[in-house]
């Protein structure tokens, strides 16, 4: 995962130096918090204390503001040794703890949306999470940023209830969105320049830059959708990195995305869709307000498809590109609203 810049603090994966530090942090914020009063069990604080082993069952986050460890989350993937509440398919944040003097600085909350972000990037079904019944102030956050309540999957630990909530991070049960795996770079490439080739002329700069994967992945994200039974690549679409834009279009507040594209045998699949939802969710999840993007005036499917998902036309954006044999055309943008309400509507579908 690469790092998410706040205004203040960084988010990153735990580093070594960091892993004597953040037990006590836990430990610390515990016992701040309404549970603080409890004794703490030789089991919990053995858990607390094996940084490694979690982050050999997903990965730990970190939020840090120069040396000073403000916060830490653990991303666990499901039925790994400290999993405990997420079923096959699902990922499960726990130890979501924030220093009690950085408290109020949004720390929690960004942990949250990176721990988010850290699952989808799995391609997992969605992220799970359990918190104290008394823990109230969670409760709020979790509710604000879309996750639905499961009653029927509480828990009770001695006299605490462990409420239970979700958020979906897939559109579709048959479709898995995820990041590219290293060994799935040509595939990629060779899928995306066959499908802007059906509709579009290539010239070999624009081919060039549509076959820069491995870049794209090293410097962005690029996301593929596979078929869930067989796991074939189905499409695959480009987004910035935290904080950052992928095209000179995005302002700030706005997510941009690049190169969707849908594999020949995969059209009529809805894949395309499932992609743009993909980067809604991940606008939603970041707190971004509007997504936008740039397309040639060749592709018509693919403005169909933006103008049937609400994307309107960005026309004071648009501007005419002179090809390099004198030849120009006039470059679409188009943006919709992210909808950062909907999250909350749309948190219990999968």
């Amino acid at each position: 995962m690469m790092q998410t810049v706040n205004a203040s603090f960084v988010i990153r994966p735990i580093s070594d130096a960091e892993a004597a530090a953040e037990p006590a942090l836990i430990a610390q914020a515990f016992a701040a918090g309404p549970y603080g009063h409890l004794p703490v069990s030789a089991e919990r604080r053995a858990f607390e204390r094996d940084v490694a082993g979690r982050v050999a069952s997903g990965t730990v986050l970190v939020a840090v503001d120069g040396e000073w460890l403000l916060g830490t989350a653990s991303v666990l993937r499901a039925e790994t040794p400290y999993s405990r509440v997420a079923l096959p398919g699902e990922a499960e944040v726990r130890l979501v703890a924030v220093d009690p003097s950085a408290q109020g600085a949004g720390v929690g909350e960004a942990l949250m949306r990176a721990s988010m972000e850290e699952a989808a990037g799995w391609g997992a079904e969605a992220l799970i999470l359990d918190t104290g019944d008394r823990n109230l102030r969670a409760q709020e956050l979790y509710a604000r940023l879309g996750f639905e309540r499961l009653p029927e999957r509480d828990e009770h630990f001695g006299e605490v209830v462990g409420f239970a909530y979700r958020f979906a991070l897939q559109e579709r049960a048959d479709v898995r969105v995820r990041l590219m795996h290293a060994d799935e770079t040509e595939a990629v490439a060779e899928l995306v320049e066959r499908a802007y080739a059906i509709d579009f002329e290539l010239n070999a700069a624009y081919r060039a830059d549509i076959l820069a994967v491995a870049e794209r992945a090293r410097d962005h994200q690029v996301w593929v959708a596979t078929d869930a039974a067989s796991g074939a690549l189905l499409g695959t679409v480009s987004t910035p990195v935290a904080g950052a834009a992928i095209s000179p279009l995005a302002r700030d507040g706005e997510l941009d995305f690049r190169f969707l594209g849908v594999a020949a045998e995969a059209r009529r699949r809805g894949i395309g869709e499932v992609l743009v939802e993909h980067v809604l969710r991940l606008a939603r999840m970041r707190g971004i307000d509007r997504v936008v993007l740039n397309t040639g005036p060749d592709m018509v499917a693919a403005q169909r498809l933006y103008e049937r998902l609400g994307f309107a036309r960005l026309h004071e954006r648009e501007f005419t590109f002179e090809r390099a044999d004198g030849t120009s055309f006039l470059m679409l943008a188009y943006g919709r609203d992210a909808d950062v309400d909907a999250v909350r509507r749309e948190s219990g579908a999968a």
